[in-house]
């Protein structure tokens, strides 16, 4: 790329970018005419954020007000310890300030952040020092950085140190995505022949769930992905354990909002895939739409002179299956050399779903990515013990005593159920495993950040009603998308709390939780209710919910926010009369004469009544005559008579402001 056309792009001069590139830390020279465009797009990330934080600094002084100076007297400020990167929701706890004080920072810089929103720790720190604090770094010590290694990229690394020559072919992984109801599940039922959907509560994929079927004699690791929205986090933990992605699209709805989402998810995992035009049997099936729709979005497939193959099927029907999957062999055959491990080496692999089993255990399910998992190995997570290998199942129920790369099977043995996305590893030592205690899943989903959305106004305004939620869920994954799910019910009356949270069957703990924290609900997903805790919550009167689809969950939830949310009550001025006359007065109701001052007066509205400058009473006017006539309204400049129902006594000189009132219900929806 010619510097002239990037700094046309940065919208500054050639000699302005040249100048300002060293301080950035790219010396390409004050003569260079040409940069590649690797470089090119690595100069406009980092201008983009240095100007994003220039704007940052001198707009939080601007709007922020003055800082204090010495002269005010020594300024003592509350040390922060901030991560490299945190998300806007942490960092507002970190400072124990509300999530929207924080954000309204962030706007007055031009930064729109949501509270999942990540920060970098420059930008994190900028705003603390305006909020009143001092930042400080994270230190990064080698217990974080073994964390961190286990979640992120621990297997690519185990990889990477393989030698070539030790490393054989594998069976392909393949993730399916997609909108929610485009067939995702329908497919994969289609190509191994099992009824999966049935299975499923309301027919909605709700756990990752991880299959194998063999075609052509060559076998095929799926890997079924949620497509409700609620599942983001677990959509993208498929797409970093695959190889190949299958996009499935429905023909007669087209891209939609999930469907994008996958394609940012796939592509930003660089993985090859297949789009799947499913419903290609309902008459108003559209495939030229739907391609135009992937399109628009950079999906450019091989019917419109790209590269994405497509094919069409209906997974209702039976129909394109085979070719969908002889498509998906050609794609690993193409990166086949990517698509090896090394099966005479210890096993690696990632945790698929987590849960625990009232007759099992805890239990797992894990893709082995590389090394061949066998009977009575030694399970290790991050250097700490987990367990060992009791007994594994292949996705069909059945029993195997080793597991080879690219394969998924449940495991038994773990002493506490491991975090979805966890690194597993057998080590050659298992006495070098760490002999403290593994985090049990109780702490696991403590470390999920609580969702909270009550605390949306500074302290010095009105309390919002807040609904307290306990939460307990069958696994992980299902816990942290409720969450995630929960945190974007925003309304400016009523906010969802979630007081207690974890996993397994709902207890007396739980009820007792919420009695104390009224009004709460008690919400288990795909859990049921101790006969204890049943009868406790009978005597308390603590409600208990059990939902098996999210839908019903977050259903129940919006319903009773609405039943919290005050209605809006929407009024608009008619007139005023001044009183001139006192016909007759009864208890609740009195017959006056007067003068409309301005606008008009109608029957059946609402009416002020004012003594001097104060207000006195409201009512209701009933009728209004001029002369003998009923009318349905009088205009400025007549006058007339009425009849005002209400408790206040009306005395001549009373003023009388006439308004039109509309009760309007304020519903909470979740913005997706």
């Amino acid at each position: 790329m010619n510097v002239t056309e990037l700094a046309r792009r940065l919208r500054v001069t050639p000699n302005e970018l040249l100048d300002k590139l060293p301080g950035l830390g790219f010396d390409i020279g004050r003569r260079a005419i040409k940069v590649d465009n690797v470089m090119a797009e690595k100069i406009m990330r980092k201008w983009v954020d240095n100007v994003r934080r220039e704007r940052l600094r001198n707009s939080l002084l601007v709007s922020g007000g003055q800082p204090k100076t010495e002269a005010d007297g020594p300024v003592e400020l509350k040390v922060v310890t901030i991560p490299e990167v945190i998300s806007v929701r942490d960092f507002a706890g970190k400072l124990n300030l509300p999530i929207t004080k924080v954000i309204q920072h962030l706007m007055r810089a031009g930064i729109l952040a949501a509270q999942n929103e990540r920060l970098d720790y420059e930008t994190a720190a900028i705003v603390a020092e305006e909020l009143g604090f001092k930042a400080k770094p994270e230190e990064k010590d080698d217990k974080v950085i073994i964390e961190k290694m286990a979640a992120s990229n621990r297997v690519q690394e185990i990889l990477d140190c393989e030698k070539e020559v030790d490393r054989e072919p594998r069976p392909p992984v393949i993730v399916v995505m997609g909108h929610v109801d485009h067939g995702k599940t329908k497919t994969l039922d289609a190509i191994r022949t099992t009824n999966v959907t049935d299975k499923e509560s309301g027919g909605i994929t709700q756990h990752i769930g991880a299959y194998q079927v063999t075609k052509r004699d060559r076998n095929i690791t799926f890997i079924d992905t949620p497509g409700h929205e609620a599942f983001t986090v677990m959509r993208s933990r498929g797409a970093r354990v695959a190889d190949i992605a299958i996009l499935v699209v429905a023909a007669d709805d087209g891209v939609q909002p999930q469907t994008v989402e996958a394609i940012e998810i796939i592509q930003a995992a660089k993985l090859p895939f297949v789009v799947a035009l499913n419903k290609m049997d309902k008459p108003e099936a559209d495939p030229d739409r739907a391609l135009a729709g992937l399109a628009e979005k950079g999906v450019t497939t091989e019917a419109w002179g790209g590269q994405i193959p497509v094919i069409k099927i209906s997974a209702k029907q039976g129909q394109g299956i085979d070719e969908l999957l002889d498509t998906v062999l050609l794609v690993a055959d193409m990166n086949a050399d990517k698509i090896v491990a090394n099966p005479n080496r210890l096993a690696a692999g990632t945790v698929i779903e987590s849960h625990v089993d009232k007759g099992e255990g805890p239990v797992a399910t894990v893709l082995i990515q590389t090394g061949t998992l066998k009977r009575n190995d030694y399970i290790g997570i991050a250097g700490a013990a987990y367990g060992r290998v009791r007994a594994m199942r292949e996705w069909n129920g059945k029993a195997v005593d080793e597991a080879l790369p690219g394969t998924p099977v449940k495991i038994i043995g773990f002493k506490v159920a491991p975090a979805v996305g966890d690194i597993l590893e057998v080590p050659e030592d298992p006495k070098s495993l760490k002999v403290k205690k593994a985090k049990t899943a109780y702490q696991i989903t403590e470390n999920l950040s609580a969702t909270k959305v009550v605390s949306t106004k500074d302290d010095s305004e009105p309390k919002k009603q807040t609904l307290n939620v306990v939460l307990r869920c069958d696994v992980l994954g299902s816990l942290e998308a409720l969450l995630g799910m929960l945190e974007k019910i925003h309304h400016e009356d009523v906010g969802v709390e979630v007081i207690q949270k974890g996993l397994g069957n709902i207890t007396d703990t739980d009820i007792t939780r919420a009695e104390n924290s009224s009004p709460a609900v008690v919400y288990g997903f795909n859990v049921v209710t101790t006969p204890k805790a049943a009868e406790l919550a009978r005597d308390k009167n603590v409600e208990v919910k059990e939902c098996k689809v999210i839908y019903d969950l977050l259903d129940d939830v919006v319903t009773k926010l609405n039943e919290m949310v005050p209605p809006e009550v929407i009024t608009t001025p008619l007139g005023n009369m001044e009183v001139v006359a006192i016909f007759r007065t009864e208890s609740d109701r009195m017959v006056i004469g007067g003068k409309v001052i301005d606008g008009k007066i109608k029957p059946n509205e609402k009416a002020r009544v004012w003594r001097g400058e104060d207000p006195v009473g409201i009512g209701e006017i009933e009728t209004v005559q001029c002369g003998k006539q009923g009318v349905k309204e009088a205009y400025s400049g007549q006058e007339c008579g009425l009849s005002f129902k209400g408790k206040t006594k009306i005395l001549i000189g009373d003023r009388l402001d006439i308004y039109h009132e509309e009760i309007k219900e304020r519903k909470v929806e979740i913005k997706l």
